[in-house]
């Protein structure tokens, strides 16, 4: 009883200990470390100690795809709005620093020299001027309206107003940070010496390749040693590598001969029961069908109604003899094309021009596309008719008239249309009764025609040779994956994780299934592609768990442009930024360096002798000669640039020869035999400028320069 008595005492302490147990089990140990630190979860990152709401970045996401229409990925937003968000804090603290301020009248001003402001009807008066009153009474209405509800265009208009009062900032500090580069006159007499100082040499020079690279032993040691001493080139940064097996949901052949025979099925009329009727029904096949819309739209098809006219070209080869060859109304196939099986009623046979030239004059009516007419369309109708009258056999007069009353482009131009090839005319987006008449009828033909823009008096002024083309009803079906296929292919994949998972090694299964490896090399924490599986963040994202480790592996949904299977995929590879790893990326950079410097100590041995020409006989080699050469220009003829080379000249005394020397192709031993000095000037004002404009012209970098400088920590890879 005692003990019931302290439980029930101490009840409210036991409940708050099994809810953080059952919290526990839920949540794994990061996520309990991040609940009690609200500004770890909220915060997408920070610079210089001021946090970025996680909340807000995710908005900033949304809505810059919003405003792309979808044509960015979620991880390309992201990486997006990072950057600029980046950018922009960035900036705020150098301003800060330096005290710049740009105010209410400089982001006016800037705003109404903008040329799209400038020029827009919008804000222009009686006068055709640009009237500033104008603007602020377009910006009043746009505040009235998002107070109003409707904030849209006003949070637009702030936005436009934000990036100007940016872009102010950076030119005003840009501005600040180039007044304070400059350069000296020593500076620029240096470049003019550098530039003009010329050098004649003899050198001899054994390449690297005459060193065979098994000679040339490469230690992990000697990486890791390297990448230590040059830390700051080789930067690590966190990879993952990849290997993975893709299972494709694709048709067996069954799967085709299956649909392939459903499709053929609907060519001739057949009986099925109707439960409708409780009796068997007569269903009339594509060759009988009177309406063949009607029958394409009953019958479900899987592609879209083609009503466009074929020239024997633009048929595929596999059916266009048959296709030309047969009879009005007869059916051809099944045939198969672009992943469905198809069949292809010829409905029409017509002879047509491949492109047709002509004018028109139009009289548009109220209420017509682009209209501002007040004719109603009877008053149209008669104007047409009474043109028509006029220039039917007047060509002048149609010219006339044309330039005078359009209002579209053929206005001065006499109407003239210009040329429309046959499958623009037929296309969903040009008027049918139009296209009709100037491909159905011959040159020198003129009618009135009604379309949505008005009335219009058609001309045909030219046509192309004529062709026969076809008008084809196309039944199709898409070939798929039947659902058996289907399970087949994910028990194959999850046969494959299995084994893997049971210890089995992908290239002794990938052997034995006949399985192609895939791989994805060196992947970085944001990346979202993966070499021949598209977009998978999903697979990027797991690869960096932190509870993920080499030889891990797990089967994945893939979906590859609206193409579905699966991917089981493996780590091979785990590098990470704290660690000086051997990652495959940085090894591939490493070890040409270190091979050639073993090289150079294998050619450095056997490069002996008292002279340029012993050196040369005892490396069965010849010595060579260069002229003419600059520190602006170390190139060596038949060897390429060497740098290193061609300073070693310019400290040269002539005729003294060097040490060997480690070159970018191989090692040389040089002696100078000319130097040419420049005449001294007076002045190297003019080499200062040139200095200090390049040196100007590389604030592009500043933003670069500032970012290496500012306290950046990014967590996307936490959320996204």
């Amino acid at each position: 009883m005692a003990i019931l008595s302290k439980i029930r005492d101490r009840s409210m302490f036991l409940i708050l200990i099994v809810g953080l147990a059952l919290f526990a089990f839920v949540l794994d140990p990061t996520s309990i470390q991040n609940f009690f630190s609200s500004s770890k979860i909220n915060s997408i990152g920070a610079v210089n100690g001021e946090d970025i709401d996680r909340e807000e970045f995710a908005r900033q996401v949304e809505t810059y795809r919003s405003q792309s229409g979808g044509r960015t990925s979620q991880m390309q937003a992201v990486n997006t709005v990072w950057n600029s968000m980046m950018s922009e804090k960035i900036f705020a603290n150098q301003l800060e620093e330096a005290g710049i301020v740009v105010g209410e009248k400089d982001i006016w001003d800037a705003m109404v020299a903008l040329p799209n402001i400038q020029n827009s009807p919008l804000f222009k008066n009686e006068a055709n001027l640009f009237d500033e009153e104008k603007l602020k009474e377009y910006i009043a209405n746009l505040q009235a309206d998002a107070q109003d509800g409707d904030d849209a265009a006003w949070l637009n208009w702030l936005e436009t107003e934000k990036n100007i009062k940016l872009n102010l900032q950076r030119q005003a500090y840009t501005s600040l940070v180039t007044a304070g580069l400059g350069t000296s006159l020593k500076e620029g007499e240096r470049d003019y010496f550098y530039n003009n100082t010329k050098m004649d040499a003899q050198y001899v020079y054994v390449p690297y390749t005459s060193i065979a690279d098994s000679l040339a032993k490469i230690t992990k040691g000697d990486l890791k040693d390297y990448i230590a001493n040059n830390a700051k080139k080789y930067k690590a940064e966190a990879t993952r590598s990849l290997q993975f097996i893709k299972f494709d949901i694709e048709p067996s052949e069954s799967d085709e001969a299956e649909v392939k025979a459903m499709v053929e099925s609907y060519i001739n009329d057949r009986e099925e029961y109707s439960n409708a009727a409780k009796a068997t029904v007569q269903i009339s096949g594509l060759k009988s069908a009177t309406n063949y819309v009607e029958f394409l739209n009953d019958n479900k098809s899987d592609l879209s109604i083609d009503n466009g006219y074929k020239f024997k070209s633009q048929v595929s080869t596999d059916i266009a003899d048959n296709v030309f060859n047969a009879d009005l109304n007869n059916v051809v196939g099944p045939y198969k094309q672009a992943g469905h099986y198809k069949i292809s009623k010829v409905v029409e046979s017509i002879k047509l021009p491949d492109s047709v030239k002509s004018s028109h004059i139009l009289v548009p009516f109220v209420g017509a596309t682009r209209s501002t007419s007040t004719k109603t369309v009877e008053e149209a109708k008669k104007t047409a008719d009474s043109i028509f009258s006029l220039v039917r056999y007047n060509k002048s007069k149609f010219t006339e008239i044309a330039d005078e009353i359009n209002t579209d482009g053929t206005k001065g131009k006499g109407g003239d249309i210009g040329w429309v090839r046959k499958d623009q005319a037929f296309s969903a987006g040009f008027d049918k009764d139009f296209a009709d008449f100037i491909y159905k009828n011959k040159t020198g033909s003129i009618k009135v025609v009604k379309t949505a823009f008005g009335f219009h008096i058609i001309r045909i002024d030219n046509q192309t040779k004529y062709q026969e083309a076809v008008r084809l009803a196309t039944f199709a079906r898409l070939i798929e994956a039947s659902e058996e296929t289907e399970n087949t292919i994910f028990e194959n994949a999850e046969t494959l994780a299995a084994d893997l998972a049971d210890g089995k090694t992908l290239i002794d299964l990938a052997k034995e299934k006949d399985y192609k490896i895939q791989y994805g090399l060196n992947l970085k924490v944001l990346e979202e592609n993966v070499p021949g599986l598209n977009a998978q963040r999903q697979i990027v994202k797991w690869a960096f768990d932190s509870e993920t480790e080499v030889n891990d592996s797990k089967r994945f949904d893939v979906d590859i442009n609206g193409k579905r299977g699966y991917a089981v995929v493996i780590v091979t590879e785990k590098a990470n930024e704290s660690d000086v790893e051997l990652n495959s990326s940085i090894i591939n950079q490493v070890r040409p360096i270190l091979i050639n410097k073993k090289k150079a100590e294998l050619i450095k041995a056997k490069m002996e002798g008292s002279t340029l020409e012993e050196i040369a006989t005892n490396n069965t080699t010849v010595v060579r000669k260069t002229s003419s050469v600059t520190l602006a220009s170390p190139l060596l003829s038949g060897v390429g640039n060497e740098p290193a080379i061609v300073g070693a000249m310019s400290t040269l005394a002539v005729d003294n020869t060097s040490d060997l020397i480690e070159g970018v192709k191989g090692v040389f031993i040089l002696k100078v035999t000319k130097r040419e000095d420049p005449v001294a000037l007076d002045n190297y004002e003019n080499y200062r400028k040139k200095l200090a404009g390049q040196l100007k012209g590389r604030t592009y970098q500043l933003n670069e320069v500032l970012k290496e400088a500012t306290d950046i920590i990014d967590n996307r890879a936490k959320f996204f």
